[in-house]
């Protein structure tokens, strides 16, 4: 059963309408103003509450940061508010500036949390770039690091996108002005608030899930507003079918809260403190963090951009799905399976023995649904494929389908008790880890930005498309410079851990293993470097392409969203 994308007619602009601008306090009444102004000075309030609370502890820091961010934001507010009104004629398109402008964060967030990346790599190999500070320590920009590149930079791709596939899908228009933003920005708020934090040393100390407790409360009242955007659209909708890639959108959205409010279930020392202990100990604690951990993985950085490829990839290649019937299959699948597969995170440890093997079964059985999805995305490309030489953006696309498929193979095969006790703490599983983040996440995030960038801006094309290329082969060859130095070296490691001389002690220390590993840090640098120069060429692509001049109006097709529904198959 195959299902084609709706494409929207081409249809001239009414007057000078918001063609490419970003300017979200002209678009709001006088009403939507008032509201804002009263969100942002809560906001401010709350901020001076923790800054007072927080005067002797570092949360009094992020209390005038969260005032800062209240305070500026009530003021531009108010010194737009006498602005003349939007007319009835912004309801006639679909309402694209939260999404302009978290394309925006996403190469922002993408340099930073790489930079710091490629910062963090290079310690290993010249562990003197510390420069003899606290907040330069390995142990605090590593969580820079992770939350930029996943949270900052994948988070905001998926809002982004998430908010132009569902208003295409649906053929109907966010459902207010206001909800997008408070989303959007108290999103990204959220990454500044952790981020600070690392450097400050503030952290739960679990992986993925270092912010503190006034962190975790923001992001889950900015997470149930963005669930009701999407379930408010869905029940607007024009088209009486929700697409796949809607699907997998809603479970990540859905899912992550469950994941974040559950592991960080915590109490604070006091309300003016940061510092707080979680309500699980011990191996539950441990079991409850590699539930969340794991399927953070599954459906944070696997179905939200699962619902990504399914949408952006057929539109670019000018092909309907290969099988509609096998994209629901796979996501019932990964969404059923990936929930009990955490636990083999924690293989020879003091968790349960049934539990743990309970965990790689449902790993190993993940293989079917993760390589359904990869399958239907290369079978996709059938009668396209000459589109994949010659369109950079589409090749992207395909590339992130090859290293999904094989990142689920790797962590599949890794799942295996018997893998695992070689793998495990060795640099193996980082490479496992980057050939998913780098040669899937940001693959198709590159891809899928690429192929809307223009549209966005109402641009006839990208600035230069010899400038995608060059970044495709940045980022290829990166991801794969870094992927087998980390392989290799994992391995190496492995087997150093575990040799024995006939005396039965250790043939080699840990010392021996760190100098073995010299010669790959240097390469996962190198590797690392790669990817942030594709990156920054990539923000400098987009930031020209916005700064050329507008298509003429008959250049560009402008999507509408009321038109009549059309039937799955037509």
């Amino acid at each position: 059963m195959h299902y084609r994308l709706p494409l929207a007619p081409k249809r001239p602009p009414h007057g000078q309408a918001e063609t490419g601008r970003l300017n979200m306090i002209a678009d709001l009444t006088r009403g939507e103003r008032f509201n804002a102004m009263l969100i942002l000075g809560a906001l401010g309030l709350v901020g001076l509450a923790m800054a007072i609370a927080g005067r002797n502890d570092l949360m009094g820091v992020h209390g005038w940061i969260v005032l800062a961010a209240g305070l500026g934001g009530f003021i531009s507010v108010m010194r737009g508010r006498d602005a003349p009104e939007p007319g009835d004629a912004r309801l006639d398109e679909y309402y694209d500036a939260p999404t302009r402008l978290g394309i925006i964060l996403t190469l922002v967030w993408g340099v930073i949390g790489m930079g710091v990346g490629f910062w963090v790599a290079s310690l290993l190999a010249w562990p003197d770039m510390t420069f003899d500070a606290a907040w330069a320590s390995f142990g605090r920009l590593r969580p820079v690091h992770t939350s930029g590149v996943i949270f900052g930079f994948g988070g905001n791709a998926l809002i982004a996108t998430s908010f132009h596939v569902l208003q295409r899908t649906t053929r109907a228009r966010l459902p207010d002005q206001i909800s997008p933003w408070f989303v959007l920005l108290g999103y990204n708020l959220f990454c500044i608030i952790a981020a600070s934090g690392y450097l400050m040393g503030m952290t739960q100390s679990k992986e993925y899930a270092e912010p503190e407790w006034y962190a975790d409360i923001l992001l889950v009242v900015v997470w149930v507003v963005y669930f009701l955007i999407y379930m408010r659209t869905l029940a607007r909708r024009k088209e009486p079918h929700i697409y796949v890639a809607n699907w997998y959108y809603m479970a990540f959205i859905l899912v992550v809260a469950i994941l974040h409010i559950v592991n960080n279930l915590a109490v604070p020392v006091s309300l003016g403190s940061a510092k707080s202990y979680s309500l699980f100990s011990g191996v539950q604690d441990a079991m409850t963090q590699w539930w969340y951990g794991h399927n953070a993985v599954a459906f944070f950085l696997t179905a939200g951009f699962l619902g990504m490829m399914y949408y952006y990839l057929p539109k670019r290649a000018g092909r309907p799905i290969f099988s509609y019937r096998l994209s629901i299959i796979s996501f019932w699948g990964i969404t059923f399976m990936y929930m009990w597969a955490g636990s083999h995170h924690l293989h020879y440890t003091a968790l349960p023995h049934w539990v743990q093997t309970l965990g790689m079964a449902f790993s190993v059985v993940l293989l079917v649904p993760s390589w359904a999805s990869a399958g239907n995305a290369l079978l996709t490309l059938n009668g396209a494929w000459h589109k994949v030489r010659d369109d950079a953006v589409l090749r992207f696309m395909a590339l992130a389908a090859i290293f999904y498929g094989l990142a689920t193979f790797e962590g599949s095969f890794m799942a295996i008790r018997a893998v695992n006790s070689l793998s495990h703490y060795t640099d193996w599983t980082i490479g496992h880890v980057h050939g998913g983040a780098l040669g899937w996440v940001a693959m198709i995030t590159f891809g899928s930005l690429y192929s809307i960038v223009p549209s966005m801006w109402k641009r006839p094309s990208l600035y230069s498309n010899k400038l995608v290329e060059v970044h495709f082969w940045l980022a290829l060859s990166g991801t794969v410079i870094y992927v087998f130095a980390m392989w290799n070296s994992g391995v190496i490691q492995g087997l150093m851990w575990r040799t024995y001389s006939e005396s039965g002690t250790l043939s080699y220390s840990f010392v021996d293993s760190l100098e073995a590993m010299h010669p790959y840090y240097i390469a996962r640098a190198f590797g690392g470097l790669l990817f942030l120069l594709g990156a920054v060429v990539a923000l400098y692509n987009v930031v020209m392409t916005i700064r050329m001049p507008d298509a003429a109006p008959d250049d560009v097709a402008l999507d509408i969203p009321i038109q009549p529904a059309l039937q799955a198959g037509e």
